[in-house]
């Protein structure tokens, strides 16, 4: 099998909103706060994981590593356990930048 895409690789970055930006997209902060776990699955879905992942720590780290955006596991676990509705809806409004971008 022949090797069509090369591996993208990114310098280092930040997640392109704000732990606290629920205004850059309504939509999703109202879908986090009304159907979380709901939201978690529709993340999991769009990074081709199981659904049960949607809603932890790990899916953002494995977000991070995969567009080198700069962090830790402490920081994404410490993120999660003090607002994590904040993290899973930062989390979806970055991936659904980056798929306007055309880089997800």
């Amino acid at each position: 099998m022949a090797v069509t895409n090369q591996p993208r690789s990114y310098a280092p970055s930040e997640f392109q909103t704000g732990l606290c930006d629920f205004c850059d997209d309504c939509g999703t902060c109202c879908y986090g706060l009304w159907c979380y776990v709901c939201l978690g699955c529709t993340i999991a879905s769009d990074m081709n994981e199981c659904c049960m992942c949607g809603l932890s720590s790990s899916i953002r780290s494995v977000y991070r590593t995969k567009y080198n955006i700069r962090g830790s596991l402490c920081n994404d676990f410490m993120t999660y356990m003090c607002c994590p509705v904040c993290a899973t809806c930062q989390l979806k409004r970055d991936i659904d930048r980056r798929k306007e971008q055309g880089i997800f």
